[in-house]
C-alpha cells in the first residue's frame, strides 16, 4: 500500500517566507474591504464635489510673484564708477552705522557693473535693457548668464523690464534627473512605482488642492480629501493592493484625524490667524475670503501625510515579517514585540521632524537671537508659534501611530486564520503539526486508534512530510522499525 497524502493546509506550516507576504483569508479580506472601500468611495465624491472649474482671476498687483515674468539672456556685462550711474541718488552723509548709510556710500564709491539684457521669451523677444548691478548687491551678473526678469507694460518703457531672480532650470533638472536614477537603481521596480506615485500626489496637489482652496472651498476639507486621495494613491501603488497595505491605511487615516482634530483645537485656542509674512498677507490681499487659519491647518495635515506613511508601512510590516517568522504569536506577544521597534522609529521621525521645521525657520530664529529676544518671547510670536504647533501636533499624531498601526497589524494578523485552522490554533501549526525527535528527525503526531487493516492510523494525513502507516507498522514518520505506538518491538 502507498503513504497517504499529506494534508495541504498544513504541509509547509514550519516553513518561513522571505519575499511578499503570505495571502490572508478571505473573511478577513471582506472585512477589511468593508471599512476602506466606503473610505475609498467617500474620497472620490469629495474629490468630485470640491472639484474645482478654474482659479479665480484678478488683476496683477505687481508684487512678489504676483506679476509677469519672461525669460532673458545676459549678453554684455562692463564695470563703471558707481558716481556715474548713480549721480541721481542722495548723496551720502558719510554715516555707516546703517544699512542705509552703508549702501549710499558704497553706491557713490564703489565699482558697478552695467549688463545688458536680451529678452528670449514672450512677445516682445529680442527687446534689450540696461540693469544696473549695485557692488554689494546679493546677486551679481555675469556674460551669459539666463535670468528672469519682470515685465511691468503700464511702466515707462525704459523701466518695463527688470532682473528678478537667475534661471535654475537646467541644474534643478538635473538634480531631479539624479534623484530619479538613485530612486530606480536602488529601488528597481518598487522605486519606478515610488515615482509614479510621486507624480500622481504632485498632480493631485497641484490639480485639486490649490485651485479648490483659491476657488473657496474650505482649506480643511479641501486638506483631508486631497491628502487621503495622496495615501491610496501612494501605499496601494508602491506596496500593493494587499491586506498589509490596508491596514497601514487604516492607521494613516486614524492619525491624520487626530492631527486634524488636535490642529483645529490648538490653532484656534492660541488665536493663530495663519498670515505672518508677505506671501500669506498677498494671498490675504488678492483672495480675503480664503481662511488662512484652516489653510494653516491644511498644511499641518498635508506636511505630515509623508512622514505618517513611512511609520505606518514600518510598523505593519514588522509585525507581518514577525508573524511569518513565528507563528504561534498571539496579539499580545506580536504587538510587544513590534513595538519596541517603533519606539526606535519615534526618537529618530521626531527628531526629523523639529529639525525639518527648524530649519525651514533657521533665518528668523537668527533674527530673534540678534535681536536678543528670549525664549518665551521667541516662542509667544505668531509667527514661531505657528511653527511650533505644527511641528508639536505633527509629532502626536507620529508618536500615536505607532502603537495604533501596530495594535491594528496584530489584531488582523492574529485574527487570519487562512486554510479553517480552529480558533486559538495558529495557522501552519497546532493538531496534526510534525515533531522533532532528539536525534532531529521529523516524526509525525501519535497514532490514534486503528480504523484499517494492519494498524493504519486516523492521523496519517497529519502533519508536514509524515508519512502514512504501512501495515504492520513497519514505518512511520520516516523512521524504521517503529511501531503504531512509535517503540521498537522486541523479538
Amino acid at each position: 500500500m502507498t503513504s497517504s497524502p499529506a494534508d495541504p493546509h498544513h504541509g509547509h506550516g514550519h516553513s518561513h517566507s522571505h519575499g511578499p507576504a503570505a495571502p490572508v483569508s478571505r473573511h478577513l479580506r471582506r472585512v477589511i474591504a468593508a471599512v476602506l472601500i466606503p473610505f475609498a468611495a467617500a474620497v472620490v465624491v469629495g474629490l468630485a464635489v470640491l472639484w474645482p472649474g478654474s482659479a479665480p482671476g484678478h488683476e496683477r498687483t505687481g508684487v512678489g510673484f504676483d506679476r509677469q515674468t519672461e525669460q532673458a539672456r545676459v549678453t554684455a556685462v562692463e564695470r563703471v564708477d558707481c558716481k556715474t550711474v548713480n549721480a541721481g541718488q542722495v548723496p551720502p552723509t558719510g554715516d555707516t552705522s546703517t544699512p542705509q548709510g552703508r549702501e549710499a556710500v558704497n553706491s557713490a564709491q564703489g565699482e558697478c557693473k552695467k549688463a545688458r539684457i536680451e529678452v528670449t521669451s514672450g512677445k516682445q523677444t529680442g527687446r534689450t535693457f540696461t540693469e544696473i548691478v549695485q557692488p554689494d548687491a546679493s546677486r551679481q551678473l555675469k556674460q551669459g548668464q539666463e535670468v528672469v526678469v519682470a515685465y511691468a507694460p503700464d511702466a515707462p518703457r525704459e523701466l518695463q523690464y527688470s532682473v528678478i531672480d537667475v534661471d535654475r532650470t537646467l541644474p534643478m533638472a538635473l538634480l531631479a534627473g539624479i534623484f530619479a536614477l538613485a530612486v530606480v537603481l536602488v529601488g528597481r521596480m518598487r522605486g519606478v512605482m515610488a515615482l509614479i506615485a510621486l507624480a500622481a500626489s504632485f498632480a493631485v496637489l497641484t490639480l485639486f488642492i490649490l485651485p479648490a482652496i483659491l476657488e473657496g472651498s474650505n482649506p480643511l476639507i479641501v486638506a483631508v480629501v486631497g491628502a487621503s486621495a495622496i495615501m491610496l494613491i501612494a501605499l496601494y501603488m508602491c506596496h500593493g493592493l494587499t491586506a498589509r497595505t490596508s491596514v497601514a491605511v487604516l492607521g494613516t487615516l486614524i492619525s491624520l484625524l487626530l492631527i486634524g482634530l488636535l490642529g483645529s483645537l490648538f490653532i484656534d485656542w492660541a488665536s493663530l490667524s495663519g498670515n505672518t509674512d508677505d506671501n500669506t498677507g498677498l494671498i490675504h490681499g488678492l483672495y480675503p475670503e480664503i481662511d488662512m487659519s484652516g489653510l494653516l491647518l491644511a498644511g499641518v495635515i498635508i506636511g505630515s501625510l509623508g512622514v505618517l506613511d513611512d511609520v505606518t508601512v514600518t510598523q505593519t510590516s514588522a509585525v507581518w515579517e514577525l508573524r511569518q517568522a513565528d507563528p504561534t504569536m498571539g496579539p499580545r506577544a506580536l504587538y510587544r514585540a513590534a513595538i519596541r521597534i517603533g519606539r526606535d522609529h519615534i526618537a529618530s521621525v521626531v527628531n526629523t521632524l523639529v529639525l525639518a521645521y527648524a530649519g525651514a525657520a533657521l533665518p528668523l530664529l537668527l533674527l530673534f537671537s540678534i535681536a536678543q529676544s528670549g525664549v518665551g518671547t521667541v516662542a509667544n510670536s505668531e509667527v514661531v508659534a505657528e511653527e511650533i504647533v505644527r511641528t508639536l501636533v505633527g509629532s502626536i499624531g507620529l508618536v500615536a501611530s505607532v502603537p495604533v498601526t501596530t495594535a491594528l497589524a496584530a489584531l488582523v494578523v492574529s485574527a487570519d486564520r487562512p486554510g479553517g485552522s480552529p480558533a486559538g490554533t495558529p495557522a501552519g501549526s497546532g493538531q496534526g503539526s510534525p515533531t522533532r525527535s532528539p536525534a532531529g528527525s521529523t516524526v509525525g503526531p501519535p497514532a490514534g486508534p486503528p480504523t484499517g487493516p494492519a494498524g493504519s492510523t486516523a492521523g496519517s494525513t497529519a502533519g508536514a512530510g509524515t508519512s502514512g502507516a504501512r501495515p504492520g507498522g513497519g514505518r512511520q514518520g520516516g523512521l524504521p522499525g517503529l511501531g503504531g505506538k512509535g517503540r521498537r518491538r522486541k523479538k
